[in-house]
């Protein structure tokens, strides 16, 4: 079966849509999760409920399973009961597989990695062209035999905590290159918003 998510990307008016939306709703993601001027790591978990909400939006809630357990290192939701995996990029950073602070997990992990759902990637670039990408599971397992398990993955190096294991270099490059992936260009810019984080709150205590 051909993923739903392909319609999101042959949808001109969807398109436009995500190219104008998504940096002011990310910018509220980062003011929400700022404190005294540094973004916080639950920025990260803000954009990937902008992303189910872009996924509810398109495809309506009875098709969007939201309840994935957290120790699910990959994939994030389900549509149309195939998994999801939303990730967002800041730049061109590392993107992780999967999350741990545990050395031997990582390579646990790396030892029996393979590609099992397609991925949504956010590629955040402020004040520059980025992307959304759709990258197949089919792409994924293309590559990855391809270049190998060495290749792919990068580990984290010893003595350090960079809190998961990522993509290679190259790995990420070929996927968001892939004449089989597809994508939206995005112009990151941001907004003058006058945002209040505690503001919704005050509000409730009101009523």
């Amino acid at each position: 079966m051909v993923s739903r998510l392909i319609e999101i990307f042959e949808d001109k008016y969807l398109r436009d849509r995500i190219a104008s939306k998504l940096p002011y709703l990310f910018q509220i993601a980062e003011l929400e999760s700022s404190r005294a001027g540094k973004t916080g790591m639950e920025v990260g978990s803000l954009r990937e409920r902008i992303i189910v909400a872009l996924l509810i939006y398109k495809f309506g809630e009875e098709n969007v399973e939201t309840e994935v357990p957290i120790t699910e290192p990959e994939i994030d939701v389900y549509l149309f009961g195939y998994p999801i995996c939303i990730k967002t990029i800041t730049g061109v950073g590392g993107v992780k597989i999967a999350w741990t602070v545990d050395a031997q997990k990582a390579r646990e992990f790396s030892e029996t990695y393979v590609p099992k759902c397609d991925i949504l990637l956010a590629q955040i670039i402020w004040n520059d062209l980025g992307n959304l990408f759709y990258i197949p599971l089919e792409v994924q397992k293309r590559i990855f035999k391809e270049m190998g398990r060495e290749k792919y993955i990068k580990l984290p190096k010893p003595g350090t905590n960079p809190r998961g294991v990522e993509y290679s270099k190259e790995a990420l490059l070929r996927l968001m290159r892939d004449s089989d992936t597809k994508s939206i260009k995005i112009n990151w810019q941001r907004s003058k918003i006058d945002y209040k984080p505690y503001q919704r709150w005050v509000d409730y205590w009101k009523e």
